[in-house]
């Protein structure tokens, strides 16, 4: 049997389905000019974050994100960079998102996918740039309560920094517990979706908020706006 044919949904549209689950995504607009750029960046309140819209899994690795933009001419200067980066790899840029820049915290992973023996099943782990050094990930199959969401936090090693230690703050641990279960539901509920990626999920005492979603879905499949 070949294998599924699958295509991954622009960021701003996979943003609109973990909101509908209420995950938490910063606050963005979808920009095609530079102007527009500075619009949405002045309406969204500096700083903001810039990404490319292009099919492009891991846009950090071209070129495609730009943060800390405190400014307008930060904003035209980073959309300026981005364009430029698309041509340089060949990349069809069809807008750029503007963002909301979300303050510093505790990064988790968290995803979903479909296990050929158990169906939809979840993972969640210390994220950004500990999630290929520590392989530090657990595993339930899908669906899953908050009870058991905070189960799954507790085997991971990094399971102390969501506590607080030396002098840091708690993270939101239920928070991250309702994501997870919501992820799961969300794995479930959606057959059309093949895989699920939210890296990294900034934890904060009061909040968590996915800075970056991919959504996999069959290609046969129109795409929910």
């Amino acid at each position: 049997m070949s294998p599924e044919k699958s295509r991954f949904l622009p960021e701003h549209q996979a943003a609109r389905w973990i909101n509908a689950y209420e995950i938490a995504y910063p606050e963005h607009r979808v920009a095609i000019t530079a102007e527009d750029a500075v619009t949405a960046a002045e309406a969204i309140g500096y700083p903001v974050v810039l990404k490319m819209v292009a099919d492009v899994v891991h846009k950090s690795d071209v070129g495609g994100v730009v943060t800390g933009l405190s400014n307008a001419d930060q904003v035209r200067a980073a959309y300026t960079r981005i364009r430029a980066e698309a041509a340089a790899h060949a990349i069809s840029l069809t807008a750029v998102l503007v963002c909301r820049h979300i303050e510093p915290g505790i990064e988790l992973i968290v995803g979903g996918f479909r296990d050929g023996t158990f169906g939809p099943t979840v993972m969640a782990g210390l994220g950004g740039v500990f999630t290929e050094v520590l392989d530090d990930v657990a595993f339930r199959v899908a669906p899953i309560d908050t009870h058991e969401a905070e189960r799954l936090l507790r085997e991971i090693r990094g399971w102390a920094l969501l506590e607080g230690i030396r002098g840091n703050k708690r993270g939101d641990i239920e928070g991250c517990s309702r994501l997870l279960a919501n992820v799961s539901r969300m794995m479930v509920e959606q057959p059309k979706i093949l895989s699920l990626d939210l890296n990294p999920v900034r934890v904060l005492p009061n909040a968590v908020v996915a800075l970056d979603v991919q959504i996999e879905v069959k290609s046969r499949l129109p795409s929910k706006d």
